[in-house]
């Protein structure tokens, strides 16, 4: 791979990205403070002892925006949020090199939107990659109208040296996956809500029952119940009164040690 990547963020889906481009070259990694920073380096490290030939010691974390313009694809990775989104997005489309790519992960936003944001449309891509980064091979991939030949040449080469299968989509709410899969992880809530059934017991039918790898409750505390309810919002697929009363309680799933589940 010729590219050198950067990431912009320091969470799960951040760090995945980062440690599987370590096995490639140097890795470049903004983070907004010292203790996310740290952070970040020990969750990636924790995940380069899992993977062969993936080196943690290729990661340097920066704090400058304008230090990421040694590299030459980046991409944005934080919290699902448009306003904060556009803002770092502009920020970067105006340090960056010239040549640099920029890409974004979102899950339910505008591709189009963001990309104007960023002030480089034709240089811009979605790259919806999934959760646990590592191991999920799909990445959605979202190109603008503008986007060169060399911009969706580059970016479906960088999905295949991560290993990653991808298909591009349109750029619609919640793409493929999210759009069709969101109604059933909150039909699995408001059954829960219905019929006073425990959230184990629910997963249960259905990795037992439908073969399915995970139950739905399970993976919304994956996904994250804050991101899960953004998603919800994003793609008109109503939300569940459960899951915004965990979400004001702070029981966000996994990262939070509690969700449907508690961890």
């Amino acid at each position: 791979m010729q590219e050198r990547v950067g990431v912009a963020g320091t969470g799960e889906i951040a760090c995945g990205l980062a440690a599987l481009a370590t096995r490639h070259g140097p890795v470049l990694m903004w983070a907004r403070s010292y203790e996310s920073a740290q952070r970040a380096r020990e969750r990636v490290r924790a995940l380069c002892r899992k993977l062969d030939g993936h080196d943690p010691d290729r990661l340097d974390v920066v704090h400058e925006l304008a230090e990421l313009e040694a590299a030459t694809f980046v991409v944005e990775a934080v919290v699902e949020e448009l306003e904060t989104k556009m803002g770092l997005l502009g920020d970067m489309g105006r340090e960056l090199g010239e040549d640099a790519l920029l890409a974004t992960t979102t899950s339910s936003l505008s591709v189009a939107e963001l990309g104007r944001a960023s002030g480089r449309p034709e240089s811009f891509v979605g790259l919806h990659v999934f959760n646990p980064v590592t191991r999920m091979k799909l990445v959605e991939v979202a190109f603008l109208p503008q986007a060169t030949e060399e911009t969706r040449a580059r970016a479906l080469e960088l999905c295949h040296a991560l290993e990653k299968t991808p298909v591009e989509v349109p750029d619609i709410p919640g793409f493929v996956v999210n759009r069709l899969l969101f109604p059933y992880l909150f039909n699995a809530v408001r059954l829960l809500e219905d019929t006073g059934m425990s959230a184990a017991d629910v997963d249960l039918c259905m990795t037992l029952g439908a073969g399915y790898p995970m139950g739905p409750l399970a993976l919304l505390d994956l996904v994250g119940l804050d991101v899960a309810a953004a998603i919800g919002d994003s793609i008109g697929e109503p939300v569940p009164a459960r899951v915004t009363a965990l979400v004001d309680e702070g029981a966000l799933g996994r990262k939070a040690g509690r969700g449907f589940h508690s961890y």
